[in-house]
């Protein structure tokens, strides 16, 4: 019989070659740059959205309210595929859908500055969302392969280069401004770059499947996941929510708390975002010499430090160092988590990264609305020293999880 189901022309058997773990570590060192490099591409692409924000907005006269209910159909689209990412990967191989979602993902990014109406543009921001989401957890499944293979942490590294992509992307998106290109050819020339990122490093991903457990006659679709992967998503949460605060409100706490003059009210927002990229790819040497349960107990402290002391010294320079502390802090979190779960020994690398993503991601969607709540309530400096407890909480319940190395 002849099988019509295009979904098997992607079906990958076996676990990680042997031939990976026989290589030499010059052709281990390219495998890396190119999981790196899709990092880079996921990145560059998200920031590249990002940067025309405003400039959509104006061509589609849109409210403040009005883009906030459009720009909800993104992690609307990203939440609604979290059931299904992680079987995606783990049937059909991270390499596989990671290209596939990639290519994707690009290409919703130039229909996105195709939209001429709101509800076009939700409509492409919904599918930018699902595709975001199974490129993120193909790609992290690769990094945990990838860090398998260096028998090391390397998986902070990788989540540096996200970050890079994003200055990249803001700097690109300035370019684009200066030469009056509209966020379509903006979004085409991303594209293209990105294709060509997948061209030359799509051949040397790991190929690697999960093996597919049988599942058993009368057992429930639906189970209760490994309680270690609940406290590593609890721990993403808090420290995501504290990431989606930095990004959404550290400009209007420059503003408004701060009274940061003129153009330095980006200050908050810039100097965290360094700290955070640099605190990335400095994370793993950390990792490997402290130990991740020490790092990530002291990066907790820095968070709720650092956004502490922004509350007590509402003044520039204290807040710019305050701010830079929690970008350290969040630096290397959410990169240990995913590590630490996608070598989880009972859940497939792709079920479990979707397990404790999704948890997570709840933090970065959550947050910013929670601060909105309580400072509208009691006034933001109130709603940063209550994000502040988060980072509390991650030191103590690091000890309530399994963490090696």
């Amino acid at each position: 019989m002849i099988d019509f189901n295009p979904l098997t022309l992607f079906q990958t058997k076996g676990k990680i070659k042997k031939v990976y773990r026989e290589a030499k570590a010059s052709y281990l060192n390219r495998i890396r740059f190119a999981v790196g490099v899709f990092y880079f591409a996921m990145g560059l692409s998200f920031a590249s959205w990002a940067s025309r924000i405003p400039d959509i907005k104006t061509a589609l006269h849109l409210s403040e309210g009005e883009l906030g209910s459009v720009l909800f159909a993104l992690p609307v689209g990203q939440l609604i595929i979290m059931p299904f990412s992680g079987k995606m990967v783990t049937k059909f191989g991270s390499h596989r859908i990671l290209i596939l979602s990639l290519i994707m993902y690009v290409f919703s990014l130039t229909n996105l500055g195709l939209a001429s109406t709101a509800l076009q543009l939700s409509l492409g921001l919904f599918t930018f969302g699902i595709f975001g989401n199974l490129a993120n957890i193909a790609v992290n499944t690769q990094g945990v392969y990838t860090e398998v293979l260096f028998k090391k942490n390397i998986m902070s590294s990788f989540h540096g280069m996200w970050s890079f992509a994003g200055f990249t992307g803001a700097l690109v998106g300035l370019g684009m401004l200066a030469l009056h290109l509209s966020p379509y050819h903006h979004f085409l020339i991303v594209a293209l770059i990105v294709f060509l990122m997948i061209a030359f490093n799509f051949k040397f991903l790991v190929k690697a499947k999960e093996k597919i457990k049988p599942q058993k006659e009368g057992k429930k679709l639906f189970t209760k996941p490994d309680s270690s992967l609940i406290w590593l998503g609890i721990i993403g949460f808090c420290s995501m929510a504290s990431e989606g605060v930095m990004f959404d409100w550290s400009g209007i706490y420059f503003k408004d708390i701060v009274k940061a003059p003129g153009a330095l009210v980006i200050l908050g927002y810039t100097s965290f975002m360094i700290m955070m990229a640099g605190g990335r790819f400095i994370g793993d040497a950390m990792n490997n010499k402290f130990g991740r349960v020490r790092v990530m107990q002291i990066s907790g402290c820095m968070i709720s430090i650092g956004l502490f002391t922004a509350v007590i010294f509402p003044y520039l320079i204290p807040c710019t160092f305050a701010f830079m502390i929690v970008g350290l802090g969040v630096s290397t979190i959410v990169p240990t988590v995913y590590s630490v779960a996608g070598k989880n020994p009972t859940v497939s690398a792709g079920e479990a990264l979707t397990i404790v993503s999704s948890v997570s991601f709840l933090g970065f969607l959550m947050g910013p609305p929670i601060i909105g709540y309580i400072a509208q309530t009691l006034g933001l400096p109130f709603s940063f020293a209550f994000i502040g407890i988060f980072g509390v909480l991650i030191a103590f319940m690091v000890s309530k999880v399994k963490i090696a190395g």
